[in-house]
């Protein structure tokens, strides 16, 4: 997989034109964007790219992690020997960005949001003045909307949208590389997985390995026999 095959994909675009907006963001505004949307859509495969198109700190929250453990996750990124206490770190980390001029990514930011550390990004910013991505489910700005100081500093909201069907056919040169899809077999995908990144990928490898065990490089309605992956679990033995 390359840049370029994954440019064109509608979440790869607006997850990348929602950093550059606030990397040329005019003086005096707002560092901090917001890309959001429901599980599922890709976001965290277009901070990858946005991460590698624009050397980017990158850091993927967990739930478990605490405010130093948050901090010393950026700082190790960034190639730092992470310093002892909250305070160091968060002076470490925003001189870093300051001087590096270099964006940071922090995905699942929800679970900051949930756990009251959000507000630990709003000191990076002011400590840095760094472009700074959030990346988030669908209820991220209602939960940052509880912090007033965080929310009036976010420059831009970009929703993740369904993949539509130009998508479809860019991720099948990926996840189904020299497979020759029928187009009427890609609509019947993109039905069944409503649009859904991560369903659409399960099911074009599935399709992949189809072709690789039939021994064929075309796959169409009539020789496929296999269901499409829906998200829903097989009903049980007995189920009506």
């Amino acid at each position: 997989m390359t840049q370029t095959n994954i440019a064109g994909i509608t979440n790869v675009a607006l997850c990348n034109q929602t950093l550059v907006r606030a990397m040329e963001r005019a003086h005096g505004l707002p560092g901090i964007v917001c890309f959001y949307g429901f599980s599922g859509l890709g976001k965290s495969f277009s901070a990858s790219y946005a991460a590698n198109r624009h050397r980017a700190f990158y850091v993927q929250c967990k739930s478990t992690w605490s405010r130093k453990a948050f901090l010393e996750a950026i700082a190790k990124d960034m190639g730092l020997h992470p310093a002892k206490t909250i305070a160091g770190l968060t002076e470490q980390v925003s001189e870093e960005l300051m001087l590096s001029d270099r964006p940071l990514i922090i995905d699942e930011a929800d679970h900051l949001a949930d756990k009251n550390k959000i507000f630990m990004v709003m000191d990076l910013y002011e400590g840095s003045q760094a472009p700074i991505l959030l990346i988030g489910e669908e209820k991220l700005p209602a939960k940052l909307a509880h912090f007033e100081k965080i929310h009036n500093r976010i420059l831009e909201w970009t929703p993740a949208q369904p993949c539509e069907m130009h998508d479809v056919a860019e991720l099948a040169r990926i996840y189904a590389p020299g497979v020759t899809i029928e187009e009427q077999l890609l609509i019947n995908l993109h039905s069944a997985a409503k649009g859904v990144t991560r369903r659409i990928c399960v099911n074009l490898d599935g399709i992949r390995q189809f072709a690789r065990n039939q021994g064929t490089d075309t796959v169409t309605l009539a020789n496929y026999d296999q269901p499409m992956f829906t998200g829903q679990a097989p009903r049980g033995r007995g189920a009506f």
